[in-house]
């Protein structure tokens, strides 16, 4: 069963929203932790951080994976 066209730009919109959500919350935590955090805790924001990117990063190239090869498919 083929997705609509609506539908699958809705699902795109919503994949880079939360791709965007993932950056910011991914940006802030970095920020975070190389000026106020410090120790321990500084480490662990920092490596949170670099995963949310990647997660960020992740989700936007699936969201535009999908529109580059829509005709490929059914």
């Amino acid at each position: 069963m083929a997705d609509s066209g609506p539908d699958r730009a809705s699902a795109r919109r919503r994949r880079l929203l939360w791709a965007g959500v993932l950056a910011v919350v991914g940006l802030a935590l970095l920020l975070l932790g190389l000026t106020v955090a410090n120790g321990a805790l500084a480490w662990v924001e920092v490596v949170l951080a670099f995963v949310l990117l990647g997660a960020s990063y992740a989700v936007q190239r699936l969201a535009r994976k999908e529109v580059l090869y829509r005709q490929d498919r059914g």
